[in-house]
This record gives structure tokens, C-alpha cells and sequence, in this order.
């Protein structure tokens, strides 16, 4: 029984570590896949709240300014071309980075 809960703990363990592990690159640089996630969901609150122009998803220029953006993607808002690394970073299709079949996502 011992054994059987230890090989349990010891999988969800596993399965836990290898989802963070999952990194998405973008202009050479690295981001968690959970901080990709946090600035997609950032991008569509404020296009759904009419914060944005309806022609763009995500503003760069205001996401920048979201004190609730994810750290580690704070050295893109200060890089020449970051703000359209914020906006390819906000479209890139999840479902199909975690089974790492997109060629931004690496780490599965």
C-alpha cells in the first residue's frame, strides 16, 4: 500500500515539473509557458473590456504598463521590437504548445 502511494506522489510529482518545464521562445529569449498563459489572459480581459482598439488584440504599449504582467516577460517591454514579441507571444496557440507540437515551444 506504502509502495503503491510513493509511485502515486512520485507521478503527480513528475507530471507537475514536466508542465512547468514547457518554454516557449520568442526573439531568442525564453518564457515559461504558465507567464505566456498569464499574458494571453492580460490580453484578452482588456480587449474584452474595450481597453484596446478593436483592430489589435493586445496593445504592447498598455500590457507593459499591467502591473499584473509576469516578471520574466518585463525585458521584452524594454527591447527594440519587444512590443511585437508581446503581441506574437499573446496569439500563441496554447492547446497546441502543450503537446509541444509548435516550433516556439520546447521542453516536453
Amino acid at each position: 500500500m506504502k509502495a503503491t502511494l510513493a509511485i502515486v506522489a512520485l507521478l503527480v510529482l513528475a507530471l507537475s515539473l514536466t508542465s512547468e518545464a514547457i518554454q516557449v521562445e520568442e526573439n531568442g529569449l525564453s518564457f515559461s509557458l504558465e507567464a505566456v498563459k498569464r499574458l494571453q489572459e492580460l490580453s484578452e480581459n482588456r480587449a474584452m473590456t474595450g481597453q484596446l482598439n478593436p483592430r489589435f488584440r493586445a496593445s504592447p504599449v498598455s500590457l507593459c504598463a499591467e502591473p499584473m504582467l509576469p516578471q520574466e516577460l518585463l525585458p521584452l517591454c524594454k527591447q527594440t521590437g519587444g512590443s511585437a514579441s508581446l503581441v506574437r507571444l499573446a496569439v500563441v496557440p496554447i492547446d497546441v504548445c502543450e503537446i509541444c507540437a509548435f516550433a516556439a515551444c520546447t521542453g516536453c
